[in-house]
């Protein structure tokens, strides 16, 4: 259970969600945490009292800001000295609908949250690794199957997403390329029991995946796991894809 013994990892929209099942692993494993979210502060408030003062940290944040990322790192490096890990977890699903339809302002806070969010969340984390922690970690892009194939009537989110996988992939190169060790990989989950999923169309969604039921929070957080240590030391660029199948 020390997977990621003394880790510090910096988890975006971490206190619900995927993000909290990521959150769950990491602290079972060992690691401190720093969960960031603009709007759930109590979901936040609420996770530190469970995991504790001394291994969790919140700090409210809105990760289009720029400001808000220097103030995240900022408080994680005075709390806990170093950064090994960040989660680029936050996102939003945005308005669907068809794209003739969609206004500048709905598409525009879709790619500010969801793919600049993670531009921002890489270069502050690499320079505070590069700082920090001897030029050396791990971030992970938490992206999603809409960013491997479209997903009708949502031409934001999958933009975003899809953003975010050659993000990765951009990012990890030139690091690699500059022999810097800090490994850049993409998780793109399927289909999440999370409270963003229609109730309506449940069974329906169900019927799409191959295995016949949907993922957990903590299937996502278990790979996250893998990716977030040493174990995963020659994984850099790459795509994991958590879906049950349904783009086999």
């Amino acid at each position: 259970m020390d997977r990621l013994k003394d880790k510090v990892a910096i988890i975006t929209g971490g206190v619900a969600g995927i993000g909290l099942g990521i959150a769950e692993c990491y602290i079972r494993e060992g690691a401190k945490v720093v969960l960031t979210a603009n709007h759930n502060v109590e979901g936040g408030k609420k996770a530190v009292a469970e995991f504790g003062n001394e291994k969790a940290l919140f700090v409210q944040q809105d990760v289009s800001k720029e400001a808000d990322w220097e103030r995240v790192i900022k408080q994680t490096i005075d709390k806990f000295g170093k950064l090994d890990i960040l989660v680029n977890n936050a996102g939003v699903g945005g308005v669907n609908g068809p794209l003739e339809d969609l206004s500048l302002e709905d598409w525009q806070q879709v790619i500010d949250i969801n793919l600049t969010g993670n531009f921002l969340g890489e270069k502050h984390a690499i320079r505070a690794m590069k700082t920090f922690n001897h030029a050396k970690g791990s971030i992970i892009n938490i992206s999603s199957v809409a960013g491997l194939v479209g997903l009708p009537l949502s031409p934001a989110y999958s933009a975003s997403k899809g953003g975010t996988r050659l993000l990765t992939h951009a990012t990890a190169l030139s690091l690699a390329s500059e022999k810097v060790d800090i490994r850049v990989n993409a998780v793109h989950p399927g289909w999440i029991a999370t409270d963003i999923v229609p109730k309506d169309y449940e069974q329906q969604i169900v019927q799409t995946i191959p295995v016949g039921h949907m993922g957990e929070p903590q299937d996502i957080g278990e790979i996250c796991i893998y990716l977030g240590n040493d174990e995963s030391k020659f994984a850099n660029g790459a795509d994991f894809v958590i879906d049950g199948a349904q783009r086999a």
